[in-house]
């Protein structure tokens, strides 16, 4: 693609990045097939072609972002499955952040998507203030069920169970199991999870442990800040980021990390790319680089340190959702089915696994009505295939599924708990499935 930024322009280290990734593009149109908003909606400027070419025209004039951009924009999940599809190669992941940085600098919202956006970069990245906020709208939750849109999906949030800290919260170091050890790791424990699905923490801890990890939860880490980034909110992103760099290198300098381990896969995507989140920070660029280094999702920690200690659950038949920060943020596939499979669970796979679930991130309450249709899709596409469970790698796409069917969706790191003798997942409480 043809640009023409001007040598003032290019004088700035992020247009001339945007200027590199855009000039790869060859209009070639591969990422249209792929592109869940183009494949429900049609319209090229819901593919990432359209957008690459709505981009080019916002930063090469300098205008501030028009309400048509931004609502094409704003529409794109960052699901990254046009990075996996495109033959040249172009880094659309952080071409559309940009976009979005320049949309929060230059344009206006409404009022009320001002207000909802502000919340939830106040509340999610926050579990403590997350749980007084879900506990506190109970009883206005009752109206979300009858209200449309983006406040209906917000208070909705609200019917969502809560629970209170988990003792994986607080900073510690648990011992591997046996006293031999193989790995030491850092777990990041999150936010959101913490209060919607504090048993995966728990279950990770116990798995990593049984498998000869000494698991430290490090003092000051928390939110990873993609929540903040993908809303246009670079510098809040860059904070929360900034937070976990200094926490988990100064585990590092106490005793060398093997690996810090996400069990969100969103997460994870954004740890392995703070390297770049601050390549225009010399004094920040090698900490932020070397944290980004030792990133790992659990499912490979646990493929280095197969095999795995199984006791022998029923042969449940287990449809895996491919979260698309896992497959196309971080590139991972067959791994944790893999894992599954040899931990004894019968793999199957939905059509169409490449597309994205309606969840990314905040997308499902922004977004509710075209998140809406691709969660029925998914639900449609993996019901046909007559699983026991399914399940997947990434707290977003749990509750989004899980909202949609009544086939219990279990997080991969639960599944391979109970498999190597932890305790039974509290979605299968009470469905017969024991050993």
């Amino acid at each position: 693609m043809q640009t023409q930024f001007d040598i003032i322009q290019l004088a700035k280290p992020q247009i001339a990045e945007a200027e590199r990734v855009l000039r790869k593009c060859v209009h070639c149109g591969f990422c249209l097939a792929t592109c869940p908003t183009y494949v429900l909606l049609g319209d090229e400027r819901d593919s990432p072609r359209g957008r690459i070419y709505m981009i080019k025209d916002m930063l090469e004039s300098g205008r501030d972002a028009d309400s048509t951009t931004v609502r094409h924009i704003d529409r794109c999940l960052s699901c990254l499955s046009c990075m996996t599809t495109c033959p040249s190669g172009v880094d659309y992941m952080h071409l559309v952040d940009h976009a979005r940085e320049h949309i929060a600098n230059t344009h206006i919202r409404p009022a009320f998507d001002r207000l909802l956006r502000r919340l939830l970069g106040l509340l999610l990245p926050r579990p403590g203030l997350f749980r007084v906020a879900v506990l506190a709208a109970r009883g206005p939750a009752v109206l979300g069920q009858f209200l449309p849109g983006s406040l209906g999906a917000l208070m909705r949030l609200s019917f969502r169970p809560v629970h209170a800290p988990s003792w994986v919260d607080r900073p510690q170091t648990i011992a591997a199991d046996g006293g031999a050890r193989q790995k030491r790791v850092a777990l990041l424990s999150g936010c959101v999870q913490k209060a919607l699905a504090p048993q995966i923490n728990e279950a990770s801890v116990r798995l990593l442990a049984r498998h000869g990890c000494e698991v430290v939860v490090a003092k000051g880490a928390g939110c990873c800040g993609a929540l903040s980034l993908h809303q246009g909110e670079r510098v809040t992103a860059q904070a929360f980021a900034r937070g976990n760099i200094e926490a988990f290198l100064a585990e590092h300098r106490r005793a060398p990390l093997d690996a810090v381990v996400a069990n969100a896969s969103g997460c994870g995507t954004m740890l392995k790319d703070y390297g770049d989140l601050f390549r225009d920070e010399p004094v920040l660029s090698e900490n932020a680089a070397e944290v980004a280094g030792l990133a790992r999702d659990i499912s490979e920690v646990l493929t280095d340190l197969r095999p795995l200690k199984t006791v022998g659950v029923a042969k449940l038949r287990v449809a895996y959702h491919g979260a698309c920060s896992l497959q196309h943020g971080q590139k991972i596939h067959s791994g944790p089915q893999a894992l599954l499979a040899e931990a004894g669970f019968e793999i199957c796979e939905p059509i169409d696994g490449h597309l994205c679930c309606g969840s990314a991130g905040t997308y499902n309450i922004l977004q509710p009505e075209l998140a809406g249709r691709m969660l029925a899709r998914k639900v449609e596409t993996l019901e046909q295939i007559t699983p026991d469970i399914i399940a997947t790698g990434n707290i977003g796409c749990m509750v989004q599924i899980a909202s949609g069917t009544q086939i219990p969706v279990v997080h991969t790191a639960e599944l391979l708990d109970w498999a190597t003798g932890g305790p039974l997942p509290p979605a299968l409480t009470g469905r017969s499935l024991g050993r």
